[in-house]
């Protein structure tokens, strides 16, 4: 019998697969983070060492890490913007809209999805609600006063929740520190609401940012949105 849990991990590589055929020769690609994310690094490597020539730009160290071990050309500056950007997600609508960043990178994966002609997500169809919120919200926010960032973002009817990593906050790769924020009801109307409250850098919330969606779950691959 196959563990669920293999099941899962076999949906996210399908997802990641489908979208390496969108990959072209010359393209500089946006590498996202997180565990379906490293499915299409992987097969992005595995596309490069058969002649595959492809540049890419990553959004955490651990993407970066991933990325060196499978021999991939990475970019850390850009003249012109990201061809293809491929992430996953942790909730995403039927609007193509979505929660990320419980993997810890939220804002360096929003300025490589901005960066992009195209941003395409890929998940199991577990990440798939009806409305966003049925998880917390994360907030990047800088580590001074903190506290006082956290009762701003509780006016908002929001309860954040501190993101601890062993004994300490869970720091990000910006130097900052997350906020879990739970929300009633997640509206567009939050995005900016969050932004306007002094210490926080940056949400999770991608409104009409992606561009497609593949869905991986026991009926097969299902594309939201336009691929090409």
């Amino acid at each position: 019998m196959i563990d669920p849990g293999s099941r899962v991990e076999a949906y996210k590589r399908a997802a990641a697969e489908r979208a390496l055929q969108l990959v072209r020769p010359g393209m500089v690609v946006g590498l996202g983070t997180g565990s379906t994310a490293r499915y299409f690094i992987e097969g992005l490597g595995r596309m490069v060492q058969e002649g595959f020539a492809v540049q890419a730009v990553v959004t955490s160290s651990d993407s970066r890490r991933r990325a060196i071990e499978c021999g991939l050309a990475l970019r850390d500056h850009l003249e012109r913007p990201v061809d293809l950007t491929v992430d996953g997600a942790d909730e995403i609508d039927g609007s193509l809209n979505c929660i990320k960043g419980r993997g810890g990178a939220l804002l360096r994966e929003k300025i490589v999805a901005h960066a992009s002609l195209r941003f395409v997500l890929i998940a199991d169809e577990s990440k798939l609600v009806d409305q966003l919120g049925r998880g917390p919200v994360p907030v990047e926010v800088l580590p001074f006063l903190w506290e006082r960032t956290s009762e701003g973002i509780a006016g908002l009817g929001g309860r954040p929740v501190l993101r601890v990593d062993g004994e300490g906050p869970s720091v990000t790769d910006n130097g900052n520190l997350i906020l879990d924020v739970t929300f009633e009801q997640v509206l567009p109307s939050l995005a900016g609401q969050l932004h306007a409250i002094p210490g926080v850098i940056e949400h999770g919330l991608f409104f009409s940012v992606a561009h497609a969606a593949i869905i991986a779950g026991p009926s097969g691959l299902h594309v939201r949105g336009e691929l090409d």
